[in-house]
């Protein structure tokens, strides 16, 4: 396919089949394609080649459970054509720039014009003509065949009409008298009573857009960098552990990989699947995977993504999941699809460039014969025909979208902003009120002790903290292991004893023996009768909406620990580039009150919603879209996808739930809120990149088709016209991959790393 009349065609072809719809990216080659079981691919591929162009399934590399894809169009069939057909293009493009630039040189400084000179240019020309343009005149007689016309219709008639014409007034014009001389000029020129040459456009035509179609191909290449990036993180082969025995150093290729199964992760290599750290501990470099900059360090029960980079320690993981079920293999279908689709700008777009070629050709007859009708010299009127035909290319049409996507996509990818397609690219550009989860979206969705206050007097905080972790081991309450995970964080030298006499009383708190010392780790009551200065402990606990849990030794209030889900550090910055960017936040949660007015307070946050249930949620956002506003849900858990799926836009955190990933239209693969003003912004970037792109492709042909049919432009220069507007589309998209998320200051932001959390925990 070489330009948006090509893609019209692919897609009203398969358009005709009952129940099928189609849509066809010039950029990527790729047609996505949904269809009713009776439609079968093998039709879809007939129905591609009848429309003159090949096609196959397009096949990701194999891993267990792979889905089917979308066909490819417009594609050879295997890699190994890809690379030979990229060569011989080369080829023709070298041996056509040696043949065509003595011709452009001769013809265009008459100084140097030589006795017999225009006979040597016919002679270099010729193959030019013939072989250089043979791709042209190939692909022109193939949509002849089916009734259609392209680009390459365009530049084959251009072609042959300026070698006719030249050919015509050398052995018949007079051209071709020893000794003749030609001057040079941008605008079409004759009366002399000597029949002009205009061998400079015939190979100037077919130089210039070969030499063009390879820059394009090049940058195009360019912008798909971030699926081949993504690709080469998946491990080839794994080290798995033998059961039984213990055994180690058994490789398999990472195919015969299974849920369950432990393999070994040794440094600087890249982590084989999705799992969950069995024994070792180390550093995981994410930033290729969810632009987190820092490594992130994990250990036993630690969750870990497949494609991750180990920078430190021998690592046993157990797989959790394979194929296409893991997180690397989620990314990269959510960026191919980003890069298929289409904007509704661009659907447009393509819809005049499928009626912009016959009618381009209607003009060039039309100009033809008014020229003629007007008494104008031939040559004059056939030069103004064939800059009609040279200099109308739709291919920066074809091309305004989706090189800006393809560049785009590829950005938020790196940056950890996954945008599942144009449309919610266009949404995300427009809304107006961000509606924001609480737990594990404003917060990072941890329980983890957040104050530890001992009584004046009494026992050591951290003694206290010590004997509440031997009790609670005896539970399997969020708090309890909160209050764990901290005392071996501060104690790490100091193993617990085992508990002792444990007693579990559901809504109060635990009670056991540790050390000799009987400890109640429970819920505080009446606060009259604690030692100071646990009261004031208690209420500042609860005012920051933490859980307030007293711990009792021997029958005496020895300490009060405050527990609770501690706000994400970035999340003021975050919300307040929000507002700046003229977004309205609201907080949603189905927390209490206290928690939810607390978090608000610190986000300055003025609308809170809290207590709200999974459908209360569904009705916050009917009813702010009955208001006439856009509204964006930013969430992570099951609770959150039916509101995901009702917003204009759904967000979804990428450590959530796969349910709520599912849901959304964008999933932020990194733990860092400035992605979600970060991805508003690249949205507002690519929609206007786009806009531009598509502004000078229109402009370009509203200019230059004029100029060409009144005889102000002749072929060669509307050659060069048509690559250089394309060129500066390609070039144009191509600076969203130099994007960077600057915050209000304009400033670089790169995102931090931290700890992530297991899928499917549940805010």
């Amino acid at each position: 396919m070489t330009c948006a009349a090509c893609v019209g065609r692919v897609e009203r072809k398969l358009g005709r089949l009952d129940g099928v719809a189609a849509t066809v990216n010039l950029a990527t080659g790729r047609a996505t394609v949904r269809h009713p079981a009776a439609v079968s691919v093998t039709d879809l591929v007939t129905t591609v080649e009848a429309a003159g162009f090949t096609a196959r399934p397009h096949e990701p590399a194999p891993a267990p459970g792979t889905e089917d894809r979308p066909p490819t169009a417009g594609r050879p069939d295997d890699g190994d054509d890809d690379g030979d057909a990229a060569r011989a293009e080369r080829h023709r493009l070298l041996v056509t720039a040696a043949l065509a630039l003595p011709v452009l040189v001769l013809s265009m400084v008459p100084g140097w014009q030589f006795r017999n000179w225009q006979w040597l240019c016919f002679v270099l020309a010729a193959p030019v003509a013939v072989w250089g343009a043979a791709p042209f005149h190939a692909r022109a007689l193939r949509g002849l065949r089916h009734g259609a016309a392209t680009m390459d219709t365009l530049v084959s008639l251009g072609v042959v009409a300026s070698f006719a014409w030249s050919a015509y007034a050398l052995f018949l014009g007079g051209a071709g008298t020893p000794g003749m001389t030609m001057p040079f000029s941008l605008l079409p020129a004759a009366g002399d009573g000597t029949a002009h040459l205009y061998l400079e456009a015939a190979v100037g035509v077919p130089l210039f857009v070969l030499a063009g179609r390879r820059m394009e191909a090049r940058a195009r290449r360019g912008t798909g960098a971030a699926l081949r990036a993504l690709a080469e993180l998946a491990a080839k082969d794994v080290e798995v552990r033998t059961d039984g025995d213990g055994e180690r150093g058994r490789r398999i290729p990472v195919d015969r990989l299974r849920a369950g199964d432990c393999f070994l992760v040794r440094p600087g290599e890249r982590v084989a699947t999705d799992g969950t750290v069995v024994e070792g501990g180390s550093a995981l470099d994410l930033s290729l995977i969810s632009g987190e900059s820092r490594p992130v360090e994990v250990g036993p029960g630690d969750a870990v993504v497949g494609g991750a980079l180990n920078s430190g320690g021998l690592l046993e993981v157990r797989a959790d999941a394979v194929g296409a079920d893991t997180q690397l293999a989620r990314i990269t279908r959510l960026v191919e699809d980003a890069q298929t689709g289409k904007t509704k700008v661009q659907r447009l777009a393509d819809a005049v460039a499928a009626v912009f070629v016959p009618g381009v050709l209607t003009v060039s007859v039309t100009v033809l014969g008014f020229w003629l009708g007007a008494g104008a010299d031939p040559q004059s009127a056939i030069t103004a025909a064939v800059a009609v035909l040279v200099v109308a290319c739709p291919c920066a049409l074809g091309l305004a979208t989706p090189t800006a996507l393809l560049a785009a996509t590829g950005r938020g990818a790196q940056l950890g902003i996954l945008v599942r397609g144009p449309e919610a690219l266009e949404r995300l550009r427009r809304i107006d009120t961000v509606v924001l989860d609480k737990t594990g979206t404003l917060t990072t969705g941890r329980m983890s002790v957040t104050a530890l206050t001992a009584r004046t007097g009494g026992l050591d905080a951290t003694q206290a903290l010590r004997l509440a972790a031997v009790v609670e081991q005896g539970s399997e309450h969020p708090l309890a292991r909160a209050i764990g995970a901290d005392a071996a964080a501060r104690l790490p030298d100091r193993p617990l004893p085992p508990v002792r006499d444990f007693a579990a009383t559901p809504g109060h708190g635990v009670r056991g023996t540790a050390d000799g010392h009987r400890v109640e780790v429970t819920r505080p009551g009446d606060l009259t009768g604690l030692p100071a200065p646990l009261p004031d402990a208690v209420h500042t606990a609860e005012t920051a909406g933490h859980t307030a849990v007293l711990v009792t030794v021997d029958g005496t209030p020895e300490a009060v620990l405050a527990v609770g889900d501690t706000l994400r550090p970035d999340g003021y910055r975050a919300v307040d580039h929000l507002r700046r960017l003229g977004l309205r936040p609201v907080l949603a949660t189905g927390d209490r009150e206290a928690t939810a007015h607390a978090i608000a307070g610190h986000l300055a946050v003025t609308e809170v919603h809290a207590g709200a249930s999974p459908e209360d949620k569904a009705a916050l956002v009917t009813t702010l879209k009955e208001q006439g506003a856009r509204v964006a849900v930013v969430g992570d858990g099951v609770n959150d996808a039916a509101a995901l799926a009702l917003a204009d836009l759904g967000i979804a955190m990428g450590s959530g739930t796969d349910a709520a990933i599912g849901a959304a239209d964008v999933t932020l693969v990194r733990e860092d809120l400035q992605a979600i003003p970060d991805a508003v912004r690249l949205a507002r970037r690519t929609l206007g990149t786009i806009r531009g792109n598509l502004v000078w492709a229109f402009g370009y042909n509203l200019v230059t088709l004029p100029l060409a049919a009144v005889g102000l432009l002749s072929p060669m220069p509307a050659a060069a016209a048509m690559s250089a507007s394309s060129l500066l589309v390609v070039g144009n998209s191509l600076r969203l991959r130099a994007w960077r998320p600057g915050g209000p200051g304009g400033r670089d932001r790169r995102p931090h790393g931290r700890r992530t959390r297991p899928h499917g925990e549940t805010s």
